[in-house]
């Protein structure tokens, strides 16, 4: 499968993902960044690890406008 194949496949899993990790911000507080990194570390396959923070730092991003 080709890493674009692959993109198109994931991208909408990997957003529900990074929004339901960004979901949890408010209510973990200060725990929040360490959960999300071994909540990241437990995805697999690393491509779709990529995608998740990716997408994450992009809502992050956006919520900050």
């Amino acid at each position: 499968m080709s890493r674009a194949d692959f993109h198109q496949q994931n991208a909408e899993r990997a957003t529900a993902e990074a929004q339901r990790l960004l979901d949890q911000r408010a209510a973990m507080g200060s725990r929040w960044l360490p959960w999300v990194a071994t909540e990241l570390y437990q995805l697999s396959p690393p491509e779709f690890t990529a995608m998740v923070r990716r997408e994450l730092e992009r809502l992050n991003e956006k919520q900050r406008d």
